[in-house]
């Protein structure tokens, strides 16, 4: 427990709020920070960036304001004045260069953080001040994206650093986030393409690639809400795609002499002809247990060469070699899949990388 006097301090929590349009939310959004059990003994503020909001927004920030601060919680806002939002990634930057706490507790304005969230978030970065903290969630409704809910929710400790290369995003969901500051400015803030950039994806590569830690707390810290006005349905599916494969032939393809992909099906075939020539040269064969595309040859067309590639055999897992690129969904199987990965005795990382 703190001895800190969390009255006089100076704060040592910014949670950072980017808010476009969010009056819906703002009222459960707040009233859940007083409800954390840190604010008897840490100091927090709330750091807020209005993008340009274009309803009531501006209006209730104003009224919560007032109360927050009678309560001695400090609230800064962040006004973009121009016409157009900002992005995702600009609001998260102004409200973060506005605030002043030591750690950034990273909340989206739809969702509610649960009482234990800062308490147990801060126990563990500040013992690791080179780490994001994420944490477990709940989603609402609670039927929504089961199975990235389920991912992200089971995922080993051990693969969080390690499964980065999946369609689901980063291993820990960013409205959990919660770092030192000094993560932040190490990368130096959050991509600003505006809408439909994947900032959370892109900051969570750049602080891998500067060799920072990624650690989850195994409490549920937040409420997860789905709605068809989320910032992440303006993404676009082919630029998270695009990211991945750089990341992959960046940092991983140039240590392997040769590859198996592991999915003779679309997937499989999409990876291959977004590989780089020098890359798509190391596979030598495409796995699968479908009989009816064992025993064929997949023969792609190279536009950058301007010419048909050479004929790639599809045979069945068992006879395929390390390392693997597996371009397969995992728990869309029954399980079937998942064991037949682990009759193989392979290492994540080592063998095989997960790209599904």
């Amino acid at each position: 427990m703190l001895t800190m006097n969390a009255d006089t301090a100076d704060p040592l929590v910014s949670i950072i709020i980017p808010i476009r349009n969010g009056e819906n939310w703002i009222d459960t959004c707040l009233q859940s920070v007083l409800n954390q059990t840190a604010l008897s003994f840490v100091k927090v503020e709330v750091s807020v960036c209005d993008d340009a909001s274009t309803d009531r927004t501006p209006e209730l920030l104003c009224t919560w304001k007032l109360r927050l601060e009678a309560l001695s919680i400090p609230v800064k806002i962040f006004r973009n004045q121009n016409q157009e939002s900002g992005g995702v990634g600009y609001a998260k930057n102004r409200a973060v260069e506005n605030s002043t706490g030591e750690f950034l507790c990273f909340q989206d304005v739809d969702d509610i953080m649960l009482p234990c969230r800062i308490q147990a978030q801060y126990a563990v970065a500040k013992e690791n001040e080179n780490a994001i903290v994420g944490g477990l969630f709940r989603r609402k409704p609670e039927n929504a994206t089961a199975r990235f809910s389920r991912w992200a929710n089971t995922i080993a400790s051990e693969k969080l650093e390690e499964q980065i290369y999946t369609s689901h995003g980063p291993t820990i969901v960013m409205p959990t986030w919660f770092c030192h500051r000094s993560v932040f400015q190490r990368v130096g803030g959050f991509c600003e393409a505006g809408r439909g950039c994947p900032e959370d994806l892109i900051f969570f590569y750049s602080h891998l690639d500067l060799g920072g830690r990624v650690l989850r707390v195994d409490d549920t810290v937040l409420i997860y809400v789905y709605h068809p006005q989320a910032e992440t349905f303006s993404i676009c599916e082919q630029t998270i795609w695009d990211l991945r494969v750089a990341r992959l032939e960046r940092l991983v393809l140039p240590l392997w002499d040769k590859l198996t992909i592991w999915n003779g099906g679309k997937q499989g075939r999409r990876l291959l002809r977004s590989l780089c020539p020098q890359f798509r040269d190391k596979v030598v064969a495409f796995c699968d247990v479908d009989k009816h595309k064992i025993g064929q040859n997949y023969v792609s067309y190279e536009p950058v060469r301007k010419k048909i590639g050479r004929p790639i055999p599809i045979i069945h897992f068992t006879k395929a070699k390390p390392p693997f690129i597996i371009c397969v969904k995992m728990d869309m199987t029954n399980g079937e899949f998942e064991r037949n990965l682990e009759s193989l005795n392979l290492k994540e990382g080592k063998d095989y990388v997960l790209f599904s």
